[in-house]
């Protein structure tokens, strides 16, 4: 089979968006996501769902430009050599050689989505858009439990006492000052990245969802991929694998970030990424209408 017969989905989203939720639902729906998937961690209980095939070249290329693991990042990744974009290849050869449909997640996709549109030009491209207050909460909650972790560990009642009972809240509060703007500027690169991406696509290669409505629309996004990109897939239930407790209970952010011109930016550009959602809670956008909104 070509690589052009090989049904190819790309999950795409900002860290903290739902993209490892999606992505443990759509491998319950019979989508191979990775024969070695990622495990379990800090803020995933569940695993990450991230094929370490793709997540370790990713990190490579990091590491090839003197950048952090994570990615967490506010800067574009200028340098892939041509060492590092042949292995990727030699990967998605490997996955088409074995699957007729297949896709993976990794949130450092998005720094290289030109790469890949390239490499993959009829692969289809499932969008996961989260409001930037959710994600840099979560962000927040994930980076401070390190610190928990340490006080968890240390010896002594009346140390994790005090930790808990009096210190824990205000270090918490001088941390989201600290690091709330670092992380709301990762959101906008990454965000800025996954419009471009969308801009530069066909509007029947892509479906962006709003990650508030993965537990409702469950059956849309399957159908959307069963129908209009003739994938092969089982609905399973997203309701048995979500859980409302697993994620982090919401705060104002903007209290803890004094670029004001960051906060406008990040709130247009939610704006604009929100019109090319495909999929809402109360209707099915058709082409048409995408359409419509590419020429705007």
């Amino acid at each position: 089979m070509t690589a052009t017969q090989n049904k190819v989905l790309i999950v795409v989203g900002m860290h903290r968006s739902g993209t490892s939720l999606i992505t443990r639902w759509l491998h319950s729906c019979g989508l191979p996501v990775g024969e070695d998937l990622l495990g379990p961690g800090l803020g995933n209980n569940e695993g990450h769902f991230e094929d370490t095939a793709f997540y370790d070249i990713h990190l490579q290329i990091l590491r090839d430009n003197g950048l952090h693991d994570s990615g967490i990042m506010t800067e574009p990744v200028w340098r892939i050599t041509a060492y590092r974009k042949e292995e990727i290849r030699n990967i998605i050869a490997e996955k088409n050689s074995r699957f007729e449909q297949w896709g993976w997640k990794d949130p450092r996709t998005c720094l290289w989505l030109d790469v890949y549109r390239e490499m993959l030009p009829d692969a289809h491209y499932l969008v996961v858009l989260r409001d930037y207050q959710s994600v840099i909460v979560s962000l927040l909650n994930r980076t401070f439990a390190l610190i928990d972790i340490t006080y968890n560990t240390r010896k002594g009642y009346f140390s994790k006492l005090a930790w808990y009972k009096f210190r824990r809240k205000r270090q918490f509060q001088k941390f989201c000052k600290q690091h709330a703007s670092t992380f709301l500027a990762v959101w906008v690169h990454y965000n800025e990245l996954i419009l471009k991406g969308i801009r530069s696509l066909p509007a029947d290669k892509y479906l962006v969802i709003n990650y508030e409505i993965l537990h409702k629309e469950d059956k849309r996004i399957i159908s959307h991929l069963n129908k209009r990109w003739h994938f092969s897939l089982n609905h399973s239930r997203f309701s048995d694998i979500y859980n409302e407790k697993l994620f982090s209970k919401p705060f104002a952010i903007e209290q803890f970030i004094n670029d004001e011109q960051l906060i406008l930016k990040a709130k247009k550009l939610f704006t604009d990424l929100s019109k090319y959602i495909n999929i809402r809670h109360d209707k099915v956008v058709g082409e048409y209408s995408i359409t419509k909104v590419l020429q705007r």
